[in-house]
């Protein structure tokens, strides 16, 4: 009996041991933190800049395609051009040239649209024949109608509203490229429309005037004569992309990169304006063989940056600003009688 107390009491006494329950020091508390801070850190950050990273490169291809998509559509409207103005014509029909140059030219701005707007500069204007489908009647009103063609007069425009505001400004604060158009009617000498001899519905648009070739001179004074008719525009700009570069070639800290070719098509009457000192989108004209290489440069910072100081173009980022060009040569015909 006495061995078999002992060795009970040896066994509460060894349980009573195991069980006892100790705490963290303060000091054990203080470096599991700072071990813990150490292995945190990084992979915080290495986490947030993978998400940013990710974020760059979705605004970055979202631009690429946006412009591929727009230089695309200029391709197409450019294989349809019969005269394509160089930086001179741009300047008389804008009103903006000498009219030494210029006999026809108006300081008034009675030509393109929105001469004053120093939001804006036209880069590419030309002439193209315009596809009007379903317009003459071939015998009958029972039969099927017949396609045609008349001219049409086009313009891209860069465009940087002067000011920004996120929460009222349609557009980013970057710049944009934005199209216009007027075109002739589809003449009928048995229409009785108010717009005058033309087919029912194909008035031609208001200030429309066609081109004068008959006279003295080249084909490029002829064309850079051309004067608006006495109507009011009704035509506005419809933008084509957004998120543009707006970097400017002035810029002290940052500077745009040089255009490929020199002149460009912007007229150098535009180089007191903003846009006129950007070379995100200009042209290079060939008129000869009715041609021009077109650039257009975008500005993926621009979609995810609020801080305009942070979406300037600099080598660093300059994988964020793609840049694409293509060249188009114009198949349209030009008719005289």
């Amino acid at each position: 009996m006495r061995t078999l107390k002992f060795l009970l009491s040896k066994q509460l006494n060894s349980s009573k041991d195991t069980q006892q329950v100790y705490g963290f020091t303060l000091i054990e508390l203080l470096v599991g933190m700072i071990l813990a801070f150490l292995i945190i850190t990084p992979l915080l950050g290495f986490m947030i800049n993978i998400m940013d990273t990710d974020r760059k490169e979705q605004a970055k291809a979202n631009s690429e395609q946006e412009i591929q998509a727009a230089l695309d559509y200029i391709a197409r409207d450019l294989q349809q051009a019969i005269y394509i103005y160089d930086a001179t014509g741009i300047g008389c029909l804008s009103g903006t040239a000498d009219t030494t140059t210029c006999p026809n030219a108006s300081t008034t701005g009675n030509q393109l649209p929105s001469p004053t707007a120093t939001d804006r500069v036209p880069v590419l204007v030309f002439w193209k024949r315009e596809l009007v489908s379903n317009a003459i009647t071939i015998t009958s009103t029972s039969d099927p109608k017949d396609d045609t063609f008349v001219y049409s007069l086009v313009a891209y425009y860069l465009i940087q509203d002067p000011t920004y505001n996120s929460s009222t400004s349609t557009w980013s604060q970057a710049a944009r490229i934005a199209r216009w158009q007027i075109q002739d009617g589809v003449p009928d000498p048995n229409s009785t429309e108010t717009c005058g001899k033309y087919l029912t519905g194909y008035c031609p648009s208001p200030g429309f005037a066609p081109f004068k070739l008959d006279g003295i001179g080249s084909i490029a004074q002829k064309m850079n004569a051309w004067t608006k008719a006495t109507a009011s525009y009704n035509a506005v700009p419809t933008v084509l992309v957004d998120f543009i570069d707006q970097t400017k070639t002035d810029d002290a800290s940052n500077p745009a990169p040089t255009a490929a070719c020199s002149p460009t098509s912007i007229p150098t009457s535009f180089n007191t304006r903003d846009t006129g000192k950007m070379t995100s989108f200009y042209t290079c004209v060939d008129q000869v063989n009715t041609a021009a290489q077109v650039f257009i440069r975008g500005n993926a910072l621009a979609r995810i940056e609020t801080d305009s100081s942070r979406i300037k173009y600099t080598d660093t980022q300059k994988t964020y600003f793609p840049t694409a060009s293509v060249r188009v040569q114009g198949r349209g015909y030009l008719y005289t009688k």
